[in-house]
């Protein structure tokens, strides 16, 4: 009985040791998958929030409709260049008129009025 005990301990010792080297790998794995499941959930999920967004009035030149008045002149201040280096690159920035002359965004929809059909006499 002496003999053969000391062949099967050695290699009881290696199975055990490589089953929990496969077991930990899948679980890694399946760690891994799972989060890629929650990442791909939540981007579905702020897709349809965003697509459930009215488009946001805003104008070609950047700015909102509250920027622009009735006629579509944009009332905004923007930084143009005034000076460049050699390389064409700006240097120096002063606040100008916007030069928008229309407003070209998404038009928001209008307040409705309908007449009652019924006279509530």
């Amino acid at each position: 009985m002496g003999g053969w005990i000391w062949w099967v301990i050695p290699a009881v010792l290696i199975g055990v040791g490589r089953g929990s080297e496969s077991v930990r790998r899948a679980l890694k794995t399946r760690h891994k998958r799972k989060l890629e499941l929650l990442k791909a959930a939540e981007a579905q999920q702020l897709v349809l929030l965003a697509a459930n967004q009215p488009p946001e009035p805003v104008c070609g030149c950047t700015h909102h409709l509250a920027k622009h008045d009735s006629s579509g002149k944009c009332h905004e201040t923007v930084e143009a260049p005034t000076a460049w280096d050699a390389e064409r690159k700006p240097l120096r920035y002063e606040a100008k008129p916007c030069n928008c002359q229309q407003y070209i965004g998404p038009e928001p929809l209008g307040l409705v009025y309908a007449p009652k059909i019924v006279d509530p006499r």
